[in-house]
């Protein structure tokens, strides 16, 4: 068996769609014994997720699975693998920072409050 890394994009529908286009980009792992069995489960798995449901305001939400965009045979797992990139252009670099600071921050307080709960 061999793992792989497989990128699943979904398409976000609000409504009637009058909206600017959303799409969800998936990273997950799939374990399997070939890139053929791999491309078929990461499409079994993104079929099987999409999901239709209400939100807040009453209207319908739809994630409609696209596709497999990516697929990468990992050859191993080591600590600091990289598993992706992905390049960000922005015209506001301390708004980036700012936010991705905040993102860290988010994760800190989370393990810690989760640990907290644990004990």
């Amino acid at each position: 068996m061999n793992w792989y890394l497989t990128k699943l994009v979904y398409r976000i529908i609000c409504g009637q769609g009058n909206h600017t286009a959303q799409f969800d980009e998936q990273l997950r792992l799939i374990q399997a014994d070939s890139v053929q069995e791999a491309f078929e489960k990461s499409i079994a798995l993104g079929r099987k997720e999409e999901d239709t449901f209400y939100n807040e305001d009453r209207k319908p939400v739809q994630w409609k699975f696209i596709n497999v965009a990516e697929l990468y045979k990992l050859n191993g797992l080591l600590d600091g693998t990289e598993l992706y990139s992905r390049i960000q252009e922005t015209d506001n670099a301390e708004l980036y920072i700012e936010l991705t600071n905040k993102k860290a921050v988010h994760i800190l307080h989370n393990s810690k409050h989760q640990f907290l709960e644990i004990i």
